[in-house]
């Protein structure tokens, strides 16, 4: 079988286009992130490449299986020229090493927090992992392995994050829908969470 970043970057082009720039992160000990940059009419897609090289094992697993588990890509989807949105591709490889460095298994409705703005001046430095399938349909791999999922991020202010953790990520969706907040605004405001 083909390399699976082949096959992921395959699928991330046919998706989405040609990338028109790449940046390319190693983290000690861990196996090189790559993110894509994908220009689209008013928006510019973020991808992340290598992620999904080796699937994401449970923190409690007494041993990583090198085959089976859930294995992923990061998408975050921003209107293009408003920001600096081009510094987010550390923050976004950071996020995509974190199943080899944390041990963590990456999944819709988790937050992922970088501990600072995504871009400067950014008002976000979290994201809320939502439900892939929509953008880039998952990439279905030769048994045994699992597809490749590929996760939208929705960028999350410090206060919507503190209210997700409490109320959980359906409930901060649900308001979003509400309020027609506009997640891909890279200078949005908090979404109202009294009330």
């Amino acid at each position: 079988m083909a390399d699976v970043t082949d096959l992921v970057e395959a699928r991330l082009r046919s998706a989405l286009g040609e990338p028109d720039a790449r940046a390319s992160v190693t983290f000690l000990g861990t196996e090189r992130i790559e993110v894509l940059r994908f220009p689209d009419e008013d928006l510019v897609r973020y991808a992340t490449l290598g992620m999904s090289a080796a699937p994401m094992t449970e923190p409690a697993a007494a041993l990583a299986d090198p085959e089976r588990g859930p294995r992923a890509e990061l998408v975050l989807s921003v209107r293009a020229g408003a920001a600096a949105t081009d510094k987010v591709l550390r923050p976004l490889a950071v996020l995509a090493a974190s199943p080899q460095v944390e041990g963590v298994v990456v999944a819709p409705g988790a937050s992922l927090d970088v501990g600072e703005p995504l871009w400067p001046q950014a008002p976000f430095t979290s994201v809320l992992v939502a439900e892939p399938g929509g953008l880039v349909e998952d990439l279905e791999l030769d048994p045994p392995l699992d597809p490749v999922r590929f996760l939208p991020l929705l960028p999350m202010t410090p206060n919507e994050a503190a209210w997700k953790r409490a109320r959980g990520a359906e409930a901060l969706q649900e308001r979003w829908l509400r309020y027609g907040t506009d997640l891909r605004d890279p200078h949005r405001e908090a979404v109202p969470l009294d009330g």
